[in-house]
């Protein structure tokens, strides 16, 4: 059984930055996917930014540009750096591990709150 644990979500200004993480408990090596996704209330949750087990990522037009994914096998975790946030980015956001089993793993997510 694989966990993720979601952090470095926060208060920012509109046009400020922040780098969330997620911690997976094992070796994330092996994930075919991994990616974030963010729920903001009353709306569906939405894929935000996704890295295959080769580093191809791939954004929505919404946040292409602003935010970039990236993963660290080392250390087992993957990343999402988010710059020129805006107050529409406020959410929570949750990442995802799907595995070569054809395993979907989510993380507890972490608040991002973006002021005007």
């Amino acid at each position: 059984q694989v966990q993720l644990v979601e952090s470095g979500g926060g208060l920012v200004q509109a046009g400020g930055s922040l780098r969330l993480s997620c911690t997976a408990s094992g070796s994330i090596f092996s994930f075919n996917t991994m990616s974030w996704h963010r729920q903001a209330p009353g709306k569906q949750r939405e894929l935000v930014a996704i890295i295959t087990r080769s580093g191809s990522t791939n954004y929505p037009d919404s946040v292409k540009g602003r935010f970039t994914i990236s993963r660290d096998n080392a250390k087992n975790t993957m990343y999402l750096q988010m710059n020129t946030l805006k107050p529409e980015d406020t959410a929570r956001y949750y990442c995802n591990a799907f595995t070569l089993q054809l395993t979907n793993y989510w993380g507890q997510g972490t608040q991002v709150t973006v002021s005007s």
